[in-house]
């Protein structure tokens, strides 16, 4: 029988950067990944710690960029790469409302280290009224992040290619199959409603599609532009434009309805001819309330849940799963605004 400190069931952020803290503190693990394209792996990557729509900002956005920026240097440490690209947002303003509010914004304590006063003008879009840099936004190489941590599980004997089985799970013994465990991480996103000991949380899924796209003129390099959504270009010479938000169109095809609001979106900001040469959709596993939904089960005290991290899956993957591993290898009380109990 093969003993672990810990398995982790998922595949997306919350089940890597929980694996990291695992690595990092020398811990044993095994992560159980079917290997398909969710919400994670199909993300843009955005690294953003300002509210576009409004101005403003949210709970903890500086800690989280902080604690990500030495996160990904430690994750450098074996993976051999930084997956940061550093590619600041820069906000497309509607009109001069939106540039005096931009203003007006930068002045508060919370957002003057985000808003960059001193707007730009960008090449290759339209910008009438230039664009607000986001100071210390960023992207993350999705791909490549996936695809080397994935590297590095499967050369490590960490990786499990299989749907974890719940009728398996000896929850008593702490044993799954042929598995000694001490801890299970479920990671599952909206897979959660599968699973027999925490499909009560209150997770909704958000369907997001994007698109790739050619452009048949380039646009500014090393930043990512957004108005409506966000547009940025990939390795293979496309870019990619998204995402939507939806929680009405739920069924697992892609929405031509969506498929329109991007063509029609793209059209705004860029003014020459495009052609769309993918789309892709997941579901992103969103709270009401906007926080994650951490903590460990009520009567099975080795199994534990992590989810819920909507739109902001990288900052808040990152930093709370230092969070989770606190709480259980040093009983360090979770905030209570991201408790699973909350809802009881």
């Amino acid at each position: 029988m093969e003993n672990v400190d810990y398995i982790i069931v998922g595949d997306g952020y919350a089940s890597l950067f929980f694996a990291h803290q695992l690595i990092k503190n020398n811990k044993s693990f095994l992560i159980f990944s079917e290997r398909r394209r969710g919400a994670s792996q199909v993300s843009a990557g955005i690294i953003n710690p300002v509210v576009l729509k409004k101005f403003t900002t949210f709970w903890l956005a500086q800690d989280q960029i902080d604690f990500l920026k030495i996160t990904l240097e430690e994750i450098k440490s074996y993976t051999g790469k930084n997956y940061l690209i550093d590619a600041p947002i820069h906000r497309v303003f509607h009109d001069e409302n939106e540039q005096n509010l931009w203003l007006k914004k930068s002045d508060n304590a919370d957002l003057s280290g985000f808003l960059n006063k001193e707007f730009q003008h960008l090449e290759g879009v339209t910008n009438p009224f230039n664009t607000g840099k986001v100071n210390q936004s960023a992207r993350l190489d999705v791909s490549q992040f996936f695809t080397d941590f994935f590297h590095y599980f499967q050369s490590n004997s960490q990786l499990i290619s299989e749907k974890f089985d719940y009728s398996q799970l000896n929850i008593s013994e702490s044993v799954y199959k042929d598995i000694s465990f001490k801890h299970i991480i479920f990671c599952e996103g909206m897979g959660v409603k599968d699973n027999p000991y925490f499909s009560d949380i209150p997770v909704q899924p958000n369907k997001g599609h994007h698109i790739r796209v050619k452009l048949s003129e380039p646009v500014q390099e090393n930043v990512t532009i957004k108005k409506k959504h966000f547009l940025f270009p990939l390795h293979n010479g496309l870019y990619f434009y998204g995402g939507t938000y939806d929680r009405e169109q739920l069924h697992h095809h892609i929405d031509d309805s969506a498929v329109e609001q991007l063509v029609k979106g793209l059209s705004e900001v860029y003014p020459y001819d495009f052609e769309v040469s993918e789309v892709n959709f997941g579901f992103r596993p969103t709270v009401k309330d906007r926080r994650p939904i951490i903590g460990r089960h009520s009567e099975h005290h080795n199994l534990y849940v992590f989810n819920g991290l909507g739109a902001r899956g990288i900052l808040n993957g990152c930093y709370f799963s230092n969070r989770l591993f606190q709480f259980i290898e040093e009983s360090i009380s979770l905030p209570e605004e991201v408790l699973l109990t909350r809802f009881k």
